[in-house]
């Protein structure tokens, strides 16, 4: 298999239950699979930014972007939250966790998004030009490592005089059930 090989596209109708069982299979339980299902129902969903990854056409991995906060003297500005992040336990280390953030991060940056915030392994997301937060002086109120609290700027700039990350109520509970 090549990257080549790999298909990343816009999630469709027809691909949900495949979505579910990518997550299901990828983190060995079920609060991915119900989350991606909340944030669907929101008004945080994105769909162009709700990716799956083929290889033979079938789905091997999911990502998902959606609406966050930013917030700071005078409002807040609109971020994206990456999560989740999954691929099939059998086709992990093949490079298509790379190809989908790759992709989300093109497709967020063609709509006009201005940053997106993730909380993950900050080996991972580096290699895509992911940050610590910190940086910016952005601060996160879930409770998880300072480290792996990541952002990228999609438009120079934007995270410039950081702030207090907001996620929507969905994931701040998803956060806090799941971070133990």
């Amino acid at each position: 298999m090549t990257m080549a090989d790999i298909i990343v596209r816009q999630e469709t109708a027809a691909d949900v239950r495949a979505i579910d069982v990518v997550n299901l299979s990828a983190f060995e339980g079920e609060a991915e699979a119900i989350l991606v299902t909340a944030l669907r129902q929101s008004e945080h969903y994105i769909p162009e930014l709700s990716l799956v990854a083929e290889i033979d056409n079938r789905i091997v991995g999911h990502i998902l972007l959606s609406r966050a906060y930013l917030g700071r003297p005078g409002g807040e500005m609109d971020v994206l939250a990456l999560a989740p992040m999954a691929v099939v336990p059998s086709q992990s280390h093949r490079g298509i966790g790379s190809a989908l953030v790759r992709a989300a991060i093109t497709k967020a940056a063609s709509l006009g998004h201005k940053a997106i915030v993730v909380v993950g392994h900050p080996e991972f997301y580096a290699r895509f030009g992911l940050e610590k937060a910190s940086k910016w002086d952005i601060r996160c109120l879930l409770p998880v490592p300072e480290e792996s609290v990541q952002a990228i700027e999609l438009a120079k700039g934007a995270l410039s005089g950081g702030g207090t990350l907001r996620y929507p109520a969905l994931l701040t509970e998803f956060f806090r059930q799941t971070v133990q």
